[in-house]
């Protein structure tokens, strides 16, 4: 490398690899020379411009008025082709924005920054402008804003993502939703996949109206190596394959279109608990229900602020204190929503003795959120992450 830099050869590929190895294999691909020609000089011929706030439409050497017409502000040597005033160049055609069209129209009327690049596309023999911009200090709303409506769980897996809508109280209702993408195939393809799913998740949770989207935040990182798993290629290999960087990434942006928030729990023993809490309750002979969609309720529990465990059934009435026991789902902030069940004395068989159970007080033993149970060194509560 460094006897070619001295010699003044550069290895630059313009317009890629792919394109380059298309010239050695023209038939392969299916092209001739005068169309790989076209494609080579077309990687190059393209005009950026980056935006700048404060100047006029967002724009000042690519300027789109609203009404789609576009100027280019040309460099001194070319002052003398300028068909309009300020040496700037006119383009006989206009451009419209079909997709969020309006947002951009109140971006450049208010003189925000918005980045162009005009290219070409010789399939199609078109040329094309398009158009970005980065949002910037999105309000972050209170978690317990969040939590007075309704929160869809997610739960993020190798092949789909499993989703369930519970209500305020945090009991599921309605069906269960699945999302499935591919992770095979180029690296646009599968891109394009996990950006389809999450898409029309966050279509589906607009149109039931929930005000956020609860995710789990999965960090693989230490999870990746030999050392932790040892031989367990298979289990290696999945955890490899998750995009949970995107998983994670991608739904603050998608979602801040659409007025939802993101709210990240923690993952730990979601999947187990909520197999265990909700998966025979939740079934039906007609509707089987799996660990992932039970998952998505404990994630949407933990979310709320509820504890994963239901609330047993209280006894029949000849065997205890007549209804005696609570079953209605208790809110977070509620006073005695943690306190020990009411005995009542006398006599059990195989009890532990009169008003005195086994584990009257054992907090653990009955899976009380709070307590060890789910309050552990990785314990952490749930983050509000976007509006």
């Amino acid at each position: 490398m460094k006897a070619d830099r001295e010699a003044g050869r550069v290895a630059v590929v313009r317009g890629g690899w792919k394109l380059l190895n298309n010239r050695h294999n023209l038939q392969a691909v299916g092209r001739t020379v005068e169309q790989w020609r076209a494609q080579w000089h077309a990687a190059r011929w393209f005009l950026s411009a980056d935006g700048e706030s404060g100047k006029r439409y967002g724009n000042e050497t690519i300027r789109v008025t609203p009404d789609g017409e576009i100027s280019i502000r040309l460099p001194a040597p070319l002052a003398h082709v300028a068909n309009a005033p300020n040496g700037r160049y006119v383009l006989a055609s206009k451009v419209s924005f079909p997709h969020r069209g309006e947002e951009w129209r109140d971006r450049i009327e208010a003189n925000r920054a918005v980045v162009y690049r005009i290219h070409v596309d010789v399939e199609r023999d078109r040329w094309y402008l398009d158009a970005n911009w980065q949002r910037k200090d999105l309000p972050v709303v209170p978690l317990e804003t969040l939590r007075c409506g309704e929160v869809i769980g997610v739960d993020m897996n190798a092949d789909h993502l499993a989703a369930w809508r519970p209500d305020t109280h945090g009991n599921p209702i309605g069906r269960p939703r699945r999302f499935d993408y591919t992770l095979s195939g180029t690296a646009d393809h599968r891109d394009a996949q996990v950006r389809h799913a999450i898409i029309r998740l966050v279509h589906w949770a607009r149109a039931t109206g929930a005000k956020a989207i609860a995710i789990e935040d999965l960090d693989f990182t230490d999870s990746r190596t030999r050392e932790k798993h040892g031989h367990k290629r298979r289990f290696r290999k999945l955890v490899n394959g998750m995009p949970t960087a995107k998983l994670r990434a991608w739904p603050l942006a998608m979602t801040a279109e659409a007025g939802i928030s993101v709210i990240a729990v923690d993952p730990a023993c979601t999947s187990m608990w909520g197999a265990e809490h909700w998966q025979k309750p939740l079934t039906a002979p007609k509707r089987p229900v799996n660990r992932h969609q039970t998952a998505s309720v404990a994630i949407a529990r933990r979310a709320l602020g509820y504890r994963i465990r239901r609330r047993t059934a209280p006894p029949r009435a000849h065997q205890s204190d007549v209804y005696g026991h609570r079953t209605g789902q208790a809110r977070p902030g509620d006073r005695g929503r943690e306190g020990n069940r009411p005995r009542v004395p006398g006599p059990r068989t195989g009890s532990a003795g009169a008003e005195r159970g086994r584990n009257a007080v054992d907090q653990n033993a009955q899976d009380r959120s709070g307590r060890s149970a789910e309050q552990r060194s990785w314990q952490q509560d749930s983050l509000p992450l976007s509006l």
